[in-house]
This record gives structure tokens, sequence and C-alpha cells, in this order.
């Protein structure tokens, strides 16, 4: 009995332990992705063929998923055998190193922004199967809460994205350039949606703050000092508005350029105008938060500089780059223009602090 044992091979783990081993192999998966790099290969790449195989690959893995919840979701009871469940396992597996291959086989001349979409793509795909597999490791997988969280898994929807991606560098510097007019725009708004709902009465003397305090109260109208901007607070947040709006102007005329003018074999100029457009707003981020209440003027002056410095280096890169076939083009001075001018009057008002 003991070699007939032992010819049937190692016991298998039951099901849930199995699903946990997986979820955690899934999750060891993730930081290759992120840091892994292009294969080598003597093989000229085909771009129709790279789109093919990867949403055939997204579309494995949708249909695993679907078999891997039936399988651990249905009612009623018991669970799957655990040679049933190592069959599942391994083609979930199976399908999520599937994908993690297609994105390896695409080369780094097809530009940087391209195969950054494509990265967080598959880092999206594995991610969710790793999380649904987790979600269905815990017992009872029919019960409402964890159907709950099935339902709101995301590795279908993004394996759905897979064909929205886009498919050259041209499109992929467009996608994140709109992103990033997007979010300077509502930091933006955001900026001037809190100076409209600043109560001009809060900057009034304690005096008078006290003798209508009850007014106060009802206002909303805070009274502590560091919640409200004082006169020369308010005077220093029109240029940096200002300075935002053409944050948002640069950003919105490298948009166009690159529409009008960019060329898909251009990799490296598209890349390199991404790269510095993606740094324009966290900067603008990091100016609107140093406006607020008790603000500190030599902290929103080192923010607008970095914020300036930002810019000017995307409109030079701009200017040098082949999506301006015209040097001289007069938005890019005007815009240089404007920067300094903004910068110029923060200085003046930022310098008698800057000196202390």
């Amino acid at each position: 009995m003991a070699s007939a044992a032992a010819s049937a091979g190692p016991t298998l783990a039951p099901p849930l332990e199995q699903l946990r081993h997986l979820a955690g192999e899934l999750r060891l998966l993730l930081p290759r992705v992120r840091v892994g790099e292009a294969q080598e290969t003597t093989k000229e790449f085909n771009p129709e063929t790279f789109w093919i195989r990867l949403n055939d690959a997204a579309v494995k893995v949708s249909r695993e998923a679907t078999i891997l919840t039936e399988v651990f979701s249905r009612l009623p009871l018991p669970l799957p055998s655990p040679q049933e469940t190592q069959r599942v396992c391994e083609q979930v597996h199976a399908a999520i190193k599937a994908v993690i291959a297609v994105y390896y086989s695409l080369p780094k001349d097809q530009g940087i922004t391209l195969r950054k979409l494509v990265r967080s793509t598959t880092l999206d795909i594995v991610d969710g199967m790793a999380q649904l597999v987790e979600v269905l490791s815990i017992t009872p997988a029919q019960s409402t809460e964890n159907n709950d969280l099935i339902s709101c898994n995301n590795v279908w929807l993004v394996c759905q994205q897979v064909p929205r991606i886009p498919r050259d560098n041209k499109a992929a510097a467009l996608l994140m350039l709109t992103k990033n007019v997007d979010l300077v725009k509502d930091a933006h708004e955001e900026m001037e949606r809190a100076v409209e709902e600043c109560d001009p009465y809060c900057g009034l003397s304690n005096d008078i703050a006290e003798e209508n305090s009850e007014q106060d109260h009802v206002l909303g109208c805070p009274n502590n000092q560091d919640s409200y901007w004082s006169e020369e607070d308010q005077e220093l947040i029109s240029p940096c508005l200002a300075l935002v709006r053409a944050s948002k102007a640069c950003l919105t005329k490298i948009q166009v350029a690159v529409a009008e003018n960019g060329k898909k074999d251009q990799v490296a100029q598209l890349d390199d105008i991404v790269d510095i457009s993606d740094e324009i707003s966290p900067s603008v981020d990091d100016l609107a938060l140093s406006i607020y209440p008790p603000m500190c003027h030599r902290t929103v002056s080192i923010n607008s500089a970095k914020l300036a410095s930002v810019i000017k280096k995307a409109l030079e890169i701009t200017k040098s780059s082949h999506v301006t076939p015209q040097a001289e083009d007069s938005w890019i001075p005007l815009l240089i223009n404007a920067v300094d001018h903004c910068m110029n009057r923060i200085k003046e008002l930022t310098q008698n602090e800057l000196e202390l």
C-alpha cells in the first residue's frame, strides 16, 4: 500500500490554500513587470501582430477569471476538488504570464510613453487577478459581502480596456498631454473657487471681528487668523493664479503642436516632451497647496520658481523639437514672457520675507 500511495504522487493542498498560494505568486510578478526590460530579439517588430497578441492574451485572462469565479462561487457547496483547483490555478497563472510576455515583446524604440501605458495596463491586469484570487480564497465564497467584492473587481474591466490603448507613441503622447491639461485645469478651477469663497471681512481687525462674532459664526467666518488670507496674501495670490493659467496655456499649446505636427517616427522627441510636461501638474499642485492659509510667502516663492522653471523648460524642449517647425512661433516667447512677468511680481511681493 505504501508503494501505491507513493505512485499517486504528492498530496495536493486544500483548494483555498492553493488559491492563497496563487495570489502570492501573482503578487511576486508585479515588481518584475515594473522594472522589466524589453526582450532582445532579432525579429523585426510587427505592431499589428503585437496588438493582436495582446488583445488575445487579455481575452484569455478575462475568460480564466470568469471560470475561476464560477468554480469558487457556485452553489451549493462543496468547493472544487484539489485536482480541479490545481488545473484552474495553473490556467490562470499561464494566462497572466502570457500577458506579461506580450508586454515584454514591445521594444523601447516604439516609444517609452507607449510602453509605459502598456506596462500600466499589464500591471492592472495582474493586480486585478491577484485581488480576485484573494477574494475567492475567503470563506464562504457565496457570502453576500464576498460576492459584492467579486462584482467590483476590475480585472474584467481592465481587460476590456486593452483595445483602447493608443497604438503608437504619438497617440500615447497626446493621451498623456490631455490628462495633464485636465489635471492643471482642475487645479486652477479649485484655486479660483477657493479665492471666490474667501470672505473679505475675514481680514478685519480682531476688535471688529469680536464685535461681530455672532454674525461671523453664522457666516462661518473663522476667528483664527491662520484660517484666512491677509491683504498681503490676497495680493500674492493673483500672480500665482496667473502663473497657473500660463501652465494650462503651455500644456494646451504643446498638445495642439503635437497633434498637428507630431510625427510617429520621432518617438524620442515625443517622449522628451511628455516627460517634461508630466512635471507641470505636480508643480502646480505644490503651488496650489502652498497658497492656502496660513500662507508662507517663502514657500509660495519657492514653489512658484519651481513651476516657472518647469514651464520654461517644457517650452524650450518643445521649441527645439520637430513639433514646432518654425522656431520663431510667437506663442512660445509670449508664454515665456508671461511666466517671467508672473515671477517678477511674485518676487516683488515676497522679497521682504525672503530677506529675513
